[in-house]
Protein backbone atom coordinates (compact mmCIF):
# COMPACT_ATOMS: atom_id res chain seq x y z
CA UNK A 1 0.00 0.00 0.00
CA UNK A 2 1.30 3.46 -0.86
CA UNK A 3 2.32 5.61 2.12
CA UNK A 4 0.61 8.92 1.43
CA UNK A 5 2.60 10.57 4.24
CA UNK A 6 5.53 10.52 1.81
CA UNK A 7 3.54 12.18 -0.97
CA UNK A 8 4.90 15.53 -2.12
CA UNK A 9 2.56 18.13 -0.53
CA UNK A 10 2.76 20.05 -3.81
CA UNK A 11 0.96 17.13 -5.45
CA UNK A 12 -1.85 17.04 -2.88
CA UNK A 13 -5.23 18.65 -2.69
CA UNK A 14 -5.59 19.77 0.93
CA UNK A 15 -9.09 19.67 2.38
CA UNK A 16 -9.99 21.65 5.52
CA UNK A 17 -11.61 19.36 8.07
CA UNK A 18 -11.84 21.55 11.16
CA UNK A 19 -10.15 23.86 13.63
CA UNK A 20 -7.14 22.73 15.67
CA UNK A 21 -9.28 23.20 18.79
CA UNK A 22 -11.65 20.49 17.49
CA UNK A 23 -9.18 17.75 18.50
CA UNK A 24 -7.76 17.85 22.03
CA UNK A 25 -4.37 16.30 22.76
CA UNK A 26 -4.61 12.51 22.66
CA UNK A 27 -7.97 12.59 20.85
CA UNK A 28 -9.17 11.73 17.36
CA UNK A 29 -11.68 13.13 14.89
CA UNK A 30 -13.53 11.01 12.31
CA UNK A 31 -14.18 12.71 8.98
CA UNK A 32 -15.60 11.75 5.60
CA UNK A 33 -13.87 13.22 2.55
CA UNK A 34 -15.51 12.19 -0.70
CA UNK A 35 -15.84 8.41 -0.29
CA UNK A 36 -13.00 8.08 2.25
CA UNK A 37 -13.39 7.58 5.99
CA UNK A 38 -10.40 9.18 7.69
CA UNK A 39 -9.30 9.56 11.31
CA UNK A 40 -7.23 12.58 12.32
CA UNK A 41 -5.22 12.35 15.55
CA UNK A 42 -3.66 15.01 17.78
CA UNK A 43 -0.64 13.57 19.58
CA UNK A 44 1.14 16.23 21.64
CA UNK A 45 0.29 18.91 19.08
CA UNK A 46 1.28 16.81 16.07
CA UNK A 47 -1.51 15.83 13.71
CA UNK A 48 -1.71 12.55 11.78
CA UNK A 49 -4.34 11.04 9.50
CA UNK A 50 -5.05 7.47 8.42
CA UNK A 51 -7.85 5.70 6.63
CA UNK A 52 -10.48 4.39 9.05
CA UNK A 53 -10.35 0.83 7.76
CA UNK A 54 -8.27 -2.04 9.08
CA UNK A 55 -6.52 -3.77 6.20
CA UNK A 56 -7.20 -7.16 7.80
CA UNK A 57 -11.01 -7.10 7.73
CA UNK A 58 -12.11 -3.54 6.87
CA UNK A 59 -13.19 -2.81 10.47
CA UNK A 60 -13.40 0.76 11.73
CA UNK A 61 -10.95 1.95 14.37
CA UNK A 62 -13.75 3.79 16.20
CA UNK A 63 -13.13 1.94 19.49
CA UNK A 64 -9.47 1.22 18.76
CA UNK A 65 -7.03 1.68 21.62
CA UNK A 66 -4.58 4.52 20.99
CA UNK A 67 -1.14 4.15 22.59
CA UNK A 68 1.58 6.68 21.78
CA UNK A 69 1.61 6.62 17.97
CA UNK A 70 -0.15 3.31 17.36
CA UNK A 71 -3.76 2.27 17.11
CA UNK A 72 -5.11 -1.21 17.79
CA UNK A 73 -7.94 -2.61 15.71
CA UNK A 74 -10.78 -3.37 18.13
CA UNK A 75 -11.83 -6.55 16.27
CA UNK A 76 -8.67 -8.65 16.05
CA UNK A 77 -5.93 -6.60 17.69
CA UNK A 78 -3.76 -5.65 14.70
CA UNK A 79 -1.54 -2.64 15.43
CA UNK A 80 -0.86 0.21 13.01
CA UNK A 81 1.50 3.18 13.14
CA UNK A 82 -0.67 6.31 12.80
CA UNK A 83 2.26 8.26 11.32
CA UNK A 84 2.74 5.97 8.33
CA UNK A 85 -0.16 3.49 8.26
CA UNK A 86 2.34 0.65 8.57
CA UNK A 87 0.92 -2.66 9.83
CA UNK A 88 2.91 -3.54 12.96
CA UNK A 89 1.36 -6.84 14.02
CA UNK A 90 -0.68 -9.78 12.83
CA UNK A 91 -3.26 -10.48 11.72
CA UNK A 92 -2.73 -7.41 9.49
CA UNK A 93 0.03 -7.73 6.92
CA UNK A 94 -0.99 -4.87 4.60
CA UNK A 95 -0.41 -1.21 5.47
CA UNK A 96 -3.26 1.31 5.44
CA UNK A 97 -3.15 4.72 3.78
CA UNK A 98 -1.73 7.60 5.81
CA UNK A 99 -2.34 11.15 4.65
CA UNK A 100 -0.27 14.32 5.11
CA UNK A 101 -1.73 16.84 7.54
CA UNK A 102 -0.95 20.53 7.77
CA UNK A 103 -2.17 23.44 9.84
CA UNK A 104 -3.15 26.51 7.86
CA UNK A 105 -4.33 29.53 9.82
CA UNK A 106 -5.61 27.37 12.67
CA UNK A 107 -7.43 24.99 10.32
CA UNK A 108 -6.50 21.32 10.05
CA UNK A 109 -6.09 20.25 6.44
CA UNK A 110 -5.68 16.69 5.15
CA UNK A 111 -3.83 16.13 1.90
CA UNK A 112 -5.22 13.70 -0.66
CA UNK A 113 -3.46 12.71 -3.89
CA UNK A 114 -4.52 14.93 -6.76
CA UNK A 115 -6.91 13.38 -9.24
CA UNK A 116 -5.32 12.27 -12.48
Amino acid sequence: MYNYANLDPGKCDFIAIGDITDIANGERLFVEIDDLSIIVFNIAGEFFAIEDKCSHDNASFDDGELAERTIKCPRHGALFDIRSGKALSLPAVVDIPAYPVRINGGEIEVGLPQSV
